[in-house]
C-alpha cells in the first residue's frame, strides 16, 4: 500500500539531527511534502555529506547546534512552535562509542533529555517519536527476533546510550504527559542503508568506497547477521508513526523497525549483493579485526507496527541494494543527484511520481 505523504503538508515539525545521512533522506521526503521543517544538528558529520547535495538548505530552517545546549535548542524550540518533534541526533558509530563514551552519553542520554524538556515547557508540540536502534535489547545471539517488550541492556557504550534514552522518554512519558496531550513513541530501527551514506565503519559506504578506487572491499566480519533495510524504509515508518499518533493517542508506544526476516543477512552475502549490482570485477575480502565486541546475530521482530499500524516493508534487500548502488554510481559520474533521490522517493512512497 503506497503511503499518502499530504499530512505532513504545512506541518511545522522540528527534525534533530537532520544533517546527518537518515536526516538528510528524510529533509528531502518532508520538504518534497510541503511541510514546514526545522532542522537543528551539528554541521554535517563527514566531507563528502549528503546534507551539503541534496538540495534542502534553502528549503527549510537549518540550525547548527548541540542537543547537549539546552539554551540554543530551547530558543529553536520556541521560534519553531513544532507540532511534530522527530528526534534522530546522536553519536551514531558504536566503535567511536568505545574511543569516545562520554561524549557518546552526553549526545545520546542528555540530547534525548534536552529534547523532551523543550517539548514539556513549550506546549505546542502534539506528537513526539525518538529515534532509537535495534542494539537496545539485551543481546543473546537468539534465533529469533527481539520484540518490544524484551529487556533493555545494550552492551556497548552507543547501544546502552540509546537503551538509556528509551528509559529516559519512558520516564518523562510517564512524568510529564500522562495527559496525552503529546503523543509519544520510541522506534527502534535496524541498520539501514542507501546512498549518501559517507560514514566510516559502515558495510556499504565501505563498499561504495571501495568500488570507486577499484579497490577490494575490506568486510571485518562477514559472518555477522544484521536486519538490514533500505532507508527510506524506516524513514517511512517514523513518518507512519508520528501521523497515527497524531490522529489518535492509542497508537503511541514502542516499535520495532525492520525488514521482513528473508532480509536478515550476513554483511558477506550483503557485500555479495553490492558486488553483483555494481559490477566492474567488484570484490571483497574478510579482515577479521576482534578489537571491540560486536553481536555475530541480531532480529527484530516487527509483529507490533504492521499489525497496529499496518506499515510493511515494500523494497527487499536486494532491491534496497540497487537503489544504494544506483545512488553511488551516479554520485561517481557527477550525475544529478537531487533527481536520483526525488526518482527514488517518489518511487518508494507513490509508485514512480516525485513531489515537486
Amino acid at each position: 500500500m503506497l503511503q499518502d505523504l499530504s499530512f505532513f503538508s504545512e506541518k511545522r515539525i522540528f527534525l534533530t539531527g537532520h544533517t546527518g545521512f537518515k536526516g538528510s533522506w528524510l529533509c528531502r521526503v518532508l520538504t518534497n511534502a510541503g511541510a514546514a521543517l526545522t532542522g537543528y544538528a551539528l554541521d554535517p558529520p563527514a566531507a563528502p555529506n549528503l546534507f551539503s547535495v541534496c538540495g534542502v538548505e534553502n528549503r527549510m530552517t537549518s540550525i547548527i547546534g548541540d542537543v547537549r545546549d539546552l539554551d540554543c535548542l530551547m530558543k529553536a524550540f520556541i521560534d519553531a512552535k513544532p507540532e511534530i518533534v522527530i528526534h534522530m541526533a546522536a553519536q551514531p558509530l558504536v566503535r567511536e562509542s568505545y574511543v569516545a563514551p562520554v561524549h557518546t552519553y552526553e549526545t545520546n542520554v542528555m540530547g534525548t533529555v534536552n529534547i523532551l524538556e523543550c517539548i514539556r515547557k513549550c506546549g505546542s508540540v502534539r506528537s513526539f517519536l525518538n529515534v532509537t536502534t535495534d542494539k537496545v535489547y539485551h543481546n543473546n545471539e537468539w534465533e529469533w527476533g527481539y520484540r518490544e517488550t524484551d529487556p533493555l541492556d545494550g552492551f556497548d557504550p552507543y547501544s546502552n546510550s540509546k537503551s538509556c534514552s528509551e528509559l529516559v522518554t519512558h520516564c518523562y512519558k510517564n512524568s510529564f504527559f500522562s495527559d496525552g496531550a503529546c503523543a509519544i513513541s520510541t522506534a527502534r530501527a535496524g541498520n539501514v542503508i542507501g546512498g549518501g551514506d559517507f560514514s566510516k565503519d559502515r558495510i556499504i559506504p565501505d563498499c561504495a568506497a571501495a568500488a570507486e578506487k577499484s579497490a577490494a572491499i575490506i568486510i571485518r566480519n562477514p559472518v555477522s547477521i544484521r536486519p538490514y533495510q533500505h532507508v527510506l524504509e524506516s524513514l517511512s515508518a517514523y513518518l507512519a508513526i508520528v501521523q497515527k499518533q497524531s490522529e489518535n493517542g492509542k497508537y503511541a508506544g514502542y516499535y520495532n523497525v525492520g525488514p521482513d526476516d528473508s532480509d536478515c543477512i550476513t554483511t558477506g552475502q550483503l557485500a555479495d549483493l553490492f558486488c553483483e549490482a555494481y559490477g566492474n570485477g567488484l570484490r571483497w575480502e574478510s579482515h577479521a579485526d576482534r578489537e571491540f565486541h560486536e553481536a555475530n546475530f541480531l532480529s527484530l521482530d516487527c509483529s507490533r507496527i504492521k499489525s497496529a499500524l499496518g506499515w510493511a516493508p515494500r523494497w527487499d534487500i536486494k532491491m534496497a541494494v540497487e537503489k544504494a548502488v544506483q545512488w553511488y554510481k551516479a554520485y561517481h559520474l557527477k550525475e544529478d543527484i537531487v533527481r536520483v533521490m526525488d526518482e527514488q522517493i517518489g518511487e518508494y512512497f507513490n509508485g514512480g511520481h516525485s513531489v515537486d
